[in-house]
């Protein structure tokens, strides 16, 4: 059995080590590369090339598969620096960074701690940031700062084949005294407005009032008008009365007001006695008289 195996051994032995050669060339040579990854080939310690997702081909023996990166977007840990506003505030800002890489072959070979090289940069283009912005600025216009940081990260981190995805300020923090102080300017400034508005307030009352006076004063001068233009056409009409009848017109003009006062006394509610002197009595003689007089 054994003479058998040795003589099938040595007459095949030249297919079998190139059927192994060829095999062990196959699985050095075919490389599948996940989704998420690239990989950096190396030849020799030079780089040869980058094989993007799926399967790839490289010569067996010479390439080899050095850098495994990853292409999926990253986030930096929240990173908190200290910053000096335009008006000398001391805060401190929260801040977090996303980034993907795009181009492994810069990455590996360029930086050696792409996280920390990132952070760096974002701290001191937030100093710079912040400084040149004030502490009302720093609060209202954060959206601005964001896209600024971001320009700036991404043109720095440029030539190490990243791109940056995201950068945001989480929070800005101020010491206590900071706090102290501007809680003690807004209380300031609601007070102020207090003031303001309890002030126009008093300054709309009077003025209202004025207007109601004026307009009481401007009614009672058109009543008086009114009345004034009535007596002044009933003493006209007496006058021309007088002009064209005489003073037979005026006196039944008298006679007859005579005759309508006494009997604006007798009206009134309830039974009452009513007492007039006897010459009272002959206005209505006078009256009638004079009536037929004009009716003759």
């Amino acid at each position: 059995m054994e003479d058998i195996l040795a003589q099938f051994l040595g007459s095949n032995i030249v297919p079998l080590l190139l059927a192994a050669l060829i095999i062990i060339v196959i699985w050095l040579g075919v490389r599948i590369v996940p989704q998420s990854e690239k990989h950096v080939v190396e030849r020799f310690g030079r780089l040869q090339k980058v094989l993007g997702p799926g399967i790839n081909f490289i010569v067996p023996f010479l390439d080899r598969v050095r850098h495994k990166v990853s292409i999926l977007e990253r986030q930096l840990p929240s990173a908190n620096q200290d910053a000096i506003t335009a008006d000398n505030v001391l805060v401190q800002v929260e801040t977090s960074v996303f980034y993907r890489i795009l181009e492994p072959e810069k990455t590996v070979y360029r930086i050696r701690d792409v996280d920390a090289a990132i952070a760096t940069t974002v701290a001191g283009i937030v100093r710079a940031g912040i400084g040149e912005m004030e502490l009302d600025e720093v609060q209202s216009n954060r959206e601005q700062l964001i896209v600024k940081i971001k320009e700036q990260v991404a043109n720095a981190v440029d030539d190490w084949g990243i791109e940056v995805t995201r950068a945001e300020i989480l929070d800005v923090n101020l010491d206590q005294a900071t706090r102290d102080a501007m809680l003690q300017q807004l209380n300031a400034e609601r007070a102020r407005r207090a003031s303001v508005t309890e002030a126009e307030g008093t300054k709309r009352a009077v003025q209202l009032n004025a207007e109601a006076e004026l307009y009481a004063a401007e009614q009672k001068a058109k009543a008086r008008r009114i009345t004034a233009d009535a007596e002044a056409y009933a003493t006209e009409v007496v006058a021309k009365a007088i002009k064209e009848n005489g003073i037979e017109a005026a006196q039944y003009q008298v006679a007859l007001k005579q005759v309508e006062a006494l009997v604006s006394l007798g009206e009134g509610e309830g039974k009452q006695t009513i007492l007039l002197p006897a010459t009272a009595l002959d206005a209505f003689g006078d009256a009638f008289s004079l009536l037929k007089g004009k009716l003759s």
